[in-house]
């Protein structure tokens, strides 16, 4: 794709008109456009989220057949996208590791042993093909003779074993699996005079105990972990991390301390040396104890807001931060609950988010809760952001009714939170072809699924902070035309039945890559498989 062609939907239209195509220096040529239509493309060419492109180029399949007989997502890069497309699958993509402990000497340096001990792994990775596409897996095995194997999709993973022992810091390594192939992987356990214990005491304040089950671990500068989570003798608190060797050469790391069942406890992260005993211990300060804390949510015009998730989350007392449980509001908006008080001189973030299809938006409000409890001041939440725009069949001109319109969070906007997941706004166009969706500002992945046989039509809007009463316009649009695919999933050459089958373009949006889906289906009980896809 061009250099020059530039995302379009990155902001949203003002309502006092709409945008056209958009010129960028020296006159490109049509192709280059910031395109809202097919009929801004050059030809052969279809407007995409990312700008006029080939829509027989940068697709790339996912299939995935049957993850309960080991088989998981396979990509495939397709070069051109024919009528009938059969998608012949590898076998298993599979990591197989081997795993040794360190039993060097002075008189055999390099000398190790398999390890057939229990080990619990994680893999957590990404699709090499398809950028934003996470897969992770996990094991909990006993090594035969030092070897294990896990099935996986195919990607890009860091394979992270954690032995049972802990006493064994964890040991890491990173493996690029493609379809069909058996990724070898070794992974060390140090010897125990490779291994350097560092004893300390987590504390309340002074010699007082926390009274909570607590566990530590041991962080590098990016929070990946140098030591296992063990736990804090709970009467002494006593704990003792167990570091590699290596570790302890830093001029400092982290050691976090988290409750594992006490929910009025904080999260408090320490900076210590790793080259000196830990003389003093790790004092998680005067957090204070759990306060009642009620209030009411309501609608800028002073209704309320039911059904509301209330929660209360920042730095307390001591320095360590804190989330509370969620509370729901009842039918009258009003909320009881309970929550760590506010660092002395600070305040905590209540963030409120109203239900699913509500005109309130999502509110985060500064709330000082003193050591007493506290009866909050009525919390008005900003209305959502209306979003609204019009949809065109594909002649351009006749209004498409019947679209159902989903929006799903994919990032957000500075000072906001990010909205959450889980919930897709939903909106339907009516016979003009308009719709209306109801956004809290955010980063939007907005797909336009068509009632008939027409592909889906996926956009990103950025949906900004401001005058709730003015509409935000995004510009109108056709639909695309469509293309129908078919083929046969096949696995060994025999049919694959119900094996996901999903189409997705890669981006590039605000130079950030994307992977857009254009079409998912499931093959039938023959592996047949057919989806629509978009065409000039």
């Amino acid at each position: 794709m061009s250099a020059w062609r530039v995302f379009a939907w990155g902001a949203l239209v003002p309502v006092l008109g709409g945008m056209g195509c958009v010129l960028l220096d020296n006159t490109p040529d049509p192709s280059q456009l910031v395109c809202r239509a097919d009929t801004d493309c050059g030809a052969n060419e279809i407007c995409f989220p990312d700008g006029c492109g080939d829509p027989g180029r940068d697709i790339v399949v996912e299939v995935t057949p049957n993850p309960n007989d080991g088989l998981h997502a396979q990509d495939f890069r397709v070069d051109t996208v024919r009528p009938e497309l059969n998608l012949a699958l590898f076998g298993p993509a599979v990591i197989h590791g081997t795993v040794v402990r360190d039993t060097s000497t002075p008189e055999h340096p390099e000398s190790t042993r398999h390890y057939s001990e229990p080990l619990r792994l994680t893999v957590h990775g990404e699709s090499s093909l398809l950028p934003g596409v996470t897969r992770d897996f996990a094991a909990h095995l006993v090594p035969f003779r030092g070897m294990w194997e896990v099935p996986v999709g195919t990607g890009a993973y860091t394979v992270t074993l954690t032995a049972d022992d802990v006493e064994l810091p964890p040991a890491r390594g990173s493996a690029w699996v493609g379809p069909g192939e058996t990724v070898p992987i070794q992974l060390m356990l140090p010897s125990s005079d490779q291994v350097v214990r560092l004893d300390g005491r987590v504390v309340r304040q002074g010699n007082l105990p926390v009274n909570a089950e607590l566990e530590v671990q041991a962080l590098d500068a990016n929070l990946a972990p140098l030591s296992q989570r063990v736990a804090v003798n709970r009467a002494t608190g006593g704990f003792a991390l167990f570091l590699p060797e290596e570790a302890t050469q830093r001029n400092n790391l982290l050691v976090r301390v988290t409750s594992t069942n006490d929910a009025w406890v904080p999260q408090k992260t320490f900076t210590v040396d790793p080259r000196e005993p830990l003389t003093s211990p790790l004092e998680m300060g005067d957090f204070g104890e759990p306060v009642q804390v009620s209030g009411r949510i309501l609608t800028r015009d002073g209704q309320p807001v039911a059904n509301a998730s209330v929660s209360l989350r920042g730095q307390v007392g001591g320095g360590g931060t804190f989330q509370g449980p969620l509370i729901y509001t009842d039918a009258e908006g009003r909320f009881t609950g309970r929550t760590l008080p506010s660092a002395p001189g600070n305040v905590l973030s209540l963030v409120v988010v109203p239900p699913s299809g509500s005109t309130s938006g999502l509110t985060v409000q500064p709330v000082e809760v003193p050591r007493t409890g506290a009866l909050l001041a009525d919390v008005l939440c900003p209305a959502r952001s209306t979003v609204q725009g019009k949809v065109f069949r594909t002649d351009g001109q006749s209004p498409a009714p019947g679209v159902r319109v989903l929006a799903d969070p994919v990032g957000q906007v500075p000072g906001w939170p990010r909205p959450p997941t889980g919930g897709e706004a939903l909106g339907t166009s009516d016979s003009a072809g308009d719709y209306v969706l109801r956004l809290d500002p955010g980063v939007y992945r907005v797909d336009f699924v068509p009632p008939e046989n027409l592909p889906r039509v996926t956009r990103v809007i950025t949906v900004l902070p401001g005058d709730e009463s003015r509409p935000q316009v995004l510009a109108s649009f056709p639909l695309q035309r469509g293309r129908t695919v078919r083929g046969q999933v096949s696995e060994a050459g025999q049919p694959a039945p119900y094996a996901s089958v999903r189409f997705y373009r890669v981006a590039n949006l605000e130079g950030r890559p994307l992977s857009v889906l254009l079409a998912q289906t499931v093959s039938d009980h023959q592996g047949r498989y057919t989806a629509l896809l978009p065409v000039r």
